[in-house]
């Protein structure tokens, strides 16, 4: 799954190796914040998938990776299994009209779009993490593996 960063400013999208060789990009994607329209949650990203890629990779239900044209724009997907995920409506000067992500972290990345953030970015993860932390009161055990 990606890691996606949130600051005050930005959204990235971090994307790993296989991430970026599927998807044929080199780089991760920035976003700017106030270029971000709408976040809907789906249990089903498959469903959002429109137009062609190009380029890309797809193998059926089981990873979709890349830039997909449509009349109505062009989207950013990153897909992976049946996991649900997150569709990011954008405004027309963003680099992509629409971000497909596969993520289990979606109604935290809601929560913190509503919300003033912080000028450092935050990985979502830690963000879940520490809301967990808070509510339970639990200590996390195992370390963190390290993202690229």
């Amino acid at each position: 799954m990606v890691t996606l960063l949130l600051d005050s400013a930005h959204l990235e999208v971090a994307l790993s190796a296989t991430e970026r060789a599927a998807a044929f990009h080199r780089d991760a994607i920035r976003v700017r914040r106030d270029h971000i329209v709408r976040v809907q949650l789906t249990d089903d990203p498959w469903t959002w998938l429109r137009g062609v890629r190009k380029p890309g990779t797809i193998i059926p239900n089981v990873l979709a990776a890349g830039t997909w044209h449509s009349i109505a724009g062009t989207d950013f997907v990153v897909v992976r299994g049946r996991r649900p995920g997150v569709v990011i409506d954008l405004s027309e000067q963003a680099p992509y009209q629409r971000l497909l992500l596969t993520t289990r972290h979606g109604v935290t990345l809601v929560e913190a779009l509503r919300l003033d953030a912080d000028e450092q970015a935050v990985p979502i993860d830690d963000m879940v993490a520490a809301d967990t932390e808070r509510r339970t009161g639990a200590i996390r055990t195992r370390p963190r593996p390290a993202t690229a």
